[in-house]
């Protein structure tokens, strides 16, 4: 049964890794540093632990919020902020002298890398945490805890690549490659934490849920797809000078 609910947690991880790899199918990235991205994103999980315990013990959020505004408290300073802030201080220690990091697109690839990596770990502490209904738990967070941290990687991605092509230097770009991956992450977990507070308003909350998720989804395909094609026309201007 264990390896089962092992499997369960790692496949959806499994899957938005190949997913993006054939979306780099032109220019792969070595094996060897796409495990270490993943690596990376397994230490962010525990570097985001030291980030939100002290916040725990402090009050600054609840486990268990009774209210809207803990809800959003316990959203942002409970999950959002911390995870966030801890995957993007390691996909910044990833990518700095990294010579492998020579393209626009690169940056989403090792940063989805990034976010499945703790993807992964998160994902057996909750099923293996709900031992007793883990094939519910695995199929809910299979649909939409796991491809929102992919959506997270694309928009950290995204922008931190802004901020290094053609030129380095565009800082706003860096605080928007950490400021929207925490904001739509934060939205997210509101909404989950939201619906549990009052169960008439459950129903308009999942609505607005799924078509968060829904509308995530698409605008991480279309920077995912923008980046892909600027990578191809540059490439396509170097082989040809006279282009």
């Amino acid at each position: 049964m264990r390896y089962l609910i092992l499997f369960a947690a790692l496949l959806p991880v499994f899957l938005l890794l190949y997913y993006i790899n054939k979306k780099d199918s032109a220019s792969p990235e070595p094996k060897g540093e796409i495990v270490r991205a993943l690596f990376y994103g397994v230490i962010s999980l525990f570097l985001s632990l030291i980030i939100s315990t002290p916040l725990l013990l402090f009050g600054v959020f609840t486990e268990q919020p009774t209210t809207i505004l803990g809800a959003l408290s316990t959203a942002f300073f409970g999950a959002a902020i911390p995870e966030e802030v801890a995957k993007f201080v390691m996909l910044w220690l990833f990518l700095r002298n990294n010579k492998y990091f020579d393209e626009r697109f690169d940056c989403i690839f090792y940063a989805v890398c990034v976010s499945m990596g703790f993807a992964a770990v998160e994902n057996v502490a909750y099923l293996f945490i709900n031992y007793n209904s883990w094939l519910s738990v695995g199929i809910v967070r299979a649909l939409y805890a796991v491809p929102g941290h992919f959506c997270y990687g694309v928009l950290m991605g995204y922008y931190y690549s802004l901020s290094r092509f053609p030129k380095p230097g565009f800082e706003s770009n860096r605080a928007l490659a950490l400021f929207l991956p925490i904001l739509a992450h934060g939205i997210y977990n509101s909404l989950l934490f939201m619906m549990r507070l009052n169960e008439m308003l459950a129903i308009i909350l999942f609505i607005f849920f799924l078509l968060f998720c829904n509308n995530i989804w698409k605008f991480a395909s279309r920077k995912i797809e923008e980046l892909l094609k600027r990578d191809a026309e540059e490439n396509i201007k170097i082989d040809n000078p006279d282009f």
